[in-house]
């Protein structure tokens, strides 16, 4: 993208006036940002790091996933294939200042591994962010493969181009480098707002800029709620601030957050519940677990209350309405010793149903099926099965137990359904009406 305004042209001279990466820069992170490898070869043990091999001592150190190294005393970590070459793709990251501007500078570092032979790096710097002292960010980056499947096959040819202000959309502006250099060069402005030497895990383009811009960052680092602030600028921030005024009672009361989730979901009940956010006694419990779990199930109670409540005065609509489509077949029932097969009499008894066998006869109003007969397998008033028969085609669709499983008494109960078809195909024919004789 060519610059066009005032801000993109500033920033692509002062970028291209940077000091390029130094080769102590990119030896540091050959040291900290990738992993040793080993693999087993041929019998042998081959050293990734510093291309020694040697044989294993016993049959089961070839099974472990790390391994050292003999010469090396390095903590190699086993491939699980064996192949020629191996590779491994790492980012770090180099922080500047330069003009005002807070620079976050991102280096992709390649390595590359084969048996017999001393590892190859290269290093090559693909982003660069400018952070003004308003969090205003843009970024400059090389082009990316667009027909590859990774959002970050770079062009390593291509230059560092300026990016449009909705880069920030992309996933490439959210790349979190492994580590970041440790001789941090930062504005002043970030040193006033809380900002130290460590970076909690977060990207540093995306905590600076919030730093730099966000109140409630620079609140959550000053207060030492580390865990808390990472939560905040990973995607969350539109729950923290919904939560802003629970929030200010944990710093106030240095209440340590153990289970974000957890306490989101707790704050977000209390809400429900219209409870005090100001009061420490609620907002910090003592354990976090109990108390959700015991405003899980007064809530659950509540809504189960509400929930009958709607279910009674929709039993009431429909049992007229059942009783009228299915009249020829109540108080039908069927015995065959201890076992026995009756019609549903009632609505009510579709949801005593469900809720003994944990099925959906009454979740998925069955008894507004026009079609279907629902009938009851029990056994001493219990019910065990529950049996739906098509009328007009006088066959059994489903015949579910206990969490729609079939229980020992399945054949059984088909058995007596089969047997006594010609008894409920009777009582669906009409009479027929009489003709009075002239």
């Amino acid at each position: 993208m060519i610059p066009k305004t005032a801000i993109e042209k500033e920033i692509s001279a002062l970028s291209a006036s940077l000091k390029p990466v130094t080769a102590q820069m990119n030896c540091w992170a050959e040291q900290h940002i990738f992993l040793k490898w080993a693999v087993l070869s041929r019998g042998k043990f081959h050293c990734l790091e510093c291309a020694h091999s040697w044989k294993p001592d016993s049959e089961s150190q070839s099974c472990q996933k790390y391994i050292a190294c003999t010469a090396c005393k390095g903590r190699l970590k086993m491939h699980q294939y064996n192949q020629v070459h191996f590779k491994e793709i790492e980012y770090f990251a180099v922080t500047d200042a330069c003009q005002g501007y807070q620079v976050v500078r991102i280096i992709c570092s390649h390595k590359n591994m084969k048996k017999n032979f001393l590892p190859d790096y290269s290093h090559t710097e693909v982003m660069q962010h400018w952070i003004n002292p308003k969090g205003e960010v843009r970024t400059t980056s090389r082009s990316t493969n667009v027909f590859s499947q990774a959002y970050d096959a770079w062009k390593y040819y291509s230059p560092l181009e300026i990016r449009p202000k909705d880069f920030q959309n992309s996933p490439k502006y959210r790349i979190n480098p492994y580590k970041v250099y440790p001789n941090l060069k930062v504005i002043a402005l970030l040193k006033r707002n809380g900002f130290k030497t460590s970076l909690h895990g977060i990207a540093p383009q995306i905590l600076f800029t919030a730093l730099l811009k966000d109140p409630i960052a620079e609140t959550l680092l000053k207060s030492s709620q580390k865990s808390l602030l990472s939560h905040y600028l990973n995607f969350h921030e539109q729950h923290l601030r919904e939560n802003w005024q629970a929030v200010k009672t944990c710093l106030k009361n240095r209440y340590k957050i153990q289970d974000i989730k957890i306490w989101e979901d707790y704050i977000a009940l209390l809400r429900w519940f219209k409870k005090d956010l100001g009061s420490p006694a609620l907002v910090c419990p003592e354990n976090l677990d109990e108390a959700h779990d015991r405003l899980v199930a007064k809530k659950r109670d509540i809504q189960r209350k509400k929930h009958l409540a709607n279910m009674r005065a929709e039993i009431q609509q429909a049992e007229p309405i059942y009783k009228q489509d299915k009249k020829q077949f109540l108080g039908l029932s069927f015995t065959d010793k201890d076992l026995t097969v009756k019609v549903l009499d009632r609505v009510q008894d579709f949801l005593h149903e469900g809720d003994t066998l944990h099925h959906c006869v009454f979740t998925n109003e069955y008894f507004k099926k026009k079609d279907s007969l629902i009938l009851s397998a029990q056994i001493e008033n219990r019910p065990i099965e529950t049996i739906e028969l098509s009328l007009s085609k006088m066959e059994i669709i489903q015949c579910r137990g206990l969490r729609n499983k079939a229980t020992k008494h399945h054949s059984r109960i088909l058995r007596i359904i089969n047997k006594n078809l010609p008894e409920i195909a009777k009582r669906l024919k009409k009479p027929k009406k009489q003709t009075a004789i002239a």
